[in-house]
Order: C-alpha cells, then structure tokens, then sequence
C-alpha cells in the first residue's frame, strides 16, 4: 500500500538515492531549494530549511513517513573553528530540522502509525579530531531524536541514522579522486566508505510499516567503524 512521505532534500546524494528507492512504490513529497534529478511522479515544493517556512498546503491531509537530509561537513580543528562556524551547523542540523519537524508532527500524528528518520555522524559516538562543530550539532539530535521517539509513542517512530563518510557531493572535498577515496576506505573494516545507497536502503527499511517495532534507535551505518578494531 502506498505510504505518503516527505523528505526534506531530495535533489542529490542520500535525498535523491532514497528518492530513487521508493518513489515506484510511494508517493513522495520532495522540499528542497532545487528540483534536479526527480522523478516525474515526485511532487517538488521549493523550500529552503534555513530561511523558509513549509507551506503545508502543499502536502496531503496525514504523512506516513518524514525524513530530514540537510547537513553539513564541517572539519577543522577546534582553534579554527569561530562561533559563528558552531551556530551555523547547529541551525542547518539541528534547529532548521526542529523547525520542520514542528510544522509537520501534526500530519505524522493523524494516522497514528508513521515514522521520522533523522541523520548523525559515527563522530558522535566515537570522539575525532576536527569533528567538533558536527558532532555538537549531530549529537543534539540523536538525543533529541531519542527523547521525542519516547514522547510519542506509540503514535510515531523516530530513529536516527547514523553514518561514518558517504561518497556524495556533500563530501566531495575530501572524496574527489581515486586515491583519496581508497585512503578513506581503509580507515574503515569494510575497506570502503559509504554510498548514498547504503544510507538510502536503511532509510526506507526504517519507514516502512512492517518494520514497525523499531524506534529511539541510534543505527550506525559505517563500515564497522563505530564498534570495530582490527589493530591498524
């Protein structure tokens, strides 16, 4: 049965790959600055999360699933990092998602049966260097995301994906040839690092109804990198 589900990004990397994954089966409800890559069966809404309020006239009377995607890669070490550097991550990560999330809990609420899928960083579990900003700002959510699945159960489901690097445009500074790709692969136990359809499967397992006693759930998607030492 098609579920109603809005994504907030969806034109590029994770958005678009879960986009890609569900729209045959679902109807899809896509608000981004940009409506580049969508399926014609996608309805596009023109938002920006950091300026623009939601116009939910646009979406159907009760939503089954919400998934935020906007973020940021914000690494440097701590003395580069300026206040502003924080602030700015928190709002795009954190407080643009709370925003958004107000705006449509009431839609999420109706049917009684829906589920919200946030993203965080393996950064936040496991300390490092130069991940400051991001990890205060992705850290804010998973605890976040744990009180407000627990608030509203069993009405609604929230959980929260967790990923160590993802081979998208967001991280193409650090992605853009060959060599660094490999380097990056073989800090992580599957040799590889991610890509936007090892996020976007797990996403849209978390979303769909039969998996539905799953919720305030941290899930790490990276490569084993969270939880596993092999020693180099």
């Amino acid at each position: 049965m098609s579920k109603n589900i809005l994504l907030i990004g969806g034109s590029h990397g994770i958005g678009n790959a879960i986009v890609q994954h569900m729209h045959q089966d679902h109807n899809l409800f896509v608000a981004s600055r940009e409506n580049e890559n969508l399926p014609d069966n996608v309805t596009h809404i023109s938002f920006d999360a950091t300026t623009d309020e939601l116009d939910v006239s646009q979406l159907p009377e009760s939503l089954d699933g919400f998934v935020y995607c906007p973020g940021s890669i914000n690494l440097k070490p701590f003395k580069m990092l300026k206040q502003e550097h924080f602030e700015d991550d928190m709002n795009i990560n954190f407080f643009s998602l709370l925003k958004v999330t107000r705006t449509v809990l009431p839609l999420l609420t109706k049917d009684g049966n829906s589920s919200i899928v946030y993203f965080s960083t393996v950064a936040v579990g496991t300390g490092m260097p130069f991940h400051t900003s991001v990890a205060a700002a992705k850290g804010a959510i998973e605890g976040y995301a744990k009180a407000l699945a627990a608030e509203y159960a069993p009405t609604v489901r929230v959980n929260v994906v967790a990923p160590s690097l993802v081979d998208t445009p967001l991280a193409g500074r650090l992605l853009n040839n060959d060599a660094k790709k490999e380097k990056m692969g073989d800090l992580h136990p599957l040799k590889r690092v991610g890509t936007a359809d090892d996020i976007a499967s797990i996403t849209k397992f978390l979303l769909e109804q039969n998996n539905g006693w799953i919720t305030g759930q941290v899930i790490g998607v990276d490569g084993g990198k969270s939880t596993l030492n092999l020693g180099n």
